[in-house]
């Protein structure tokens, strides 16, 4: 391993398998960065994110010191530029949070490191990373995944799809695909992946 860390971003759509993929990293010693759960530990531990969702929906926001999740989502879900509000708070808080984690995985002694985002590109985190890699896995595949996962209807996932950035759009922009389709071997693909980043 040369002597600078290298940031793989990892991505994909929804049933994509990117935990999975996380997961198979992790076993093999690559240390990954779950942004989802660090957005929702800052969101209740970091003051400068507490202020500026208090100033910008009340301090009902907070409940007993716990994000009020249903008043959050329908403020969210209701216009984009109101998504985007709440994401220019919280997403720069985890790119730092990464950059410094990243930086004490590297002074461990790792030589790459992993984000984890179902949203890389769209939050911009694609900027703080080397290399994107995305999990692929074929449409059908995915709706069974998240309908087993969730116990929930076909309509309802493709619903929650068709809001995520496209698929294509992803792998173009994207310097690795991982196809987890259960037939090519995981491992395989790892090793590959490994071999073209040293």
């Amino acid at each position: 391993m040369s002597g600078r860390l290298i940031k793989l971003g990892i991505t994909g759509g929804i049933g994509s398998g990117k935990s999975f993929f996380s997961g198979a990293l992790r076993a093999k010693g690559v240390p990954v960065f779950d942004s989802d759960a660090e957005a929702k530990k800052l969101m209740v531990s970091d003051e400068g994110i507490i202020l500026a969702l208090k100033s910008l929906l009340g301090n009902d926001v907070y409940v007993n010191g716990e994000i009020n999740k249903s008043l959050l989502a329908s403020y969210i879900f209701g216009s984009p530029q109101n998504a985007e509000k709440v994401n220019s708070i919280v997403h720069p808080c985890v790119k730092k949070a990464f950059l410094s984690w990243a930086d004490e995985c590297f002074h461990s002694g790792h030589g790459i490191v992993a984000i984890e985002s179902a949203i890389l590109f769209e939050s911009g985190f694609d900027d703080i990373v080397d290399k994107v890699v995305m999990v692929y896995a074929p449409l059908d595949t995915r709706i069974s995944r998240v309908m087993k996962r969730d116990n929930t209807t076909e309509a309802k996932v493709l619903e929650r799809i068709n809001s995520q950035m496209d698929d294509d759009d992803k792998m173009s922009r994207s310097d690795f695909v991982i196809e987890n389709d259960g037939i090519k071997p995981l491992d395989e693909q790892i090793d590959v992946l490994f071999s073209r980043l040293v």
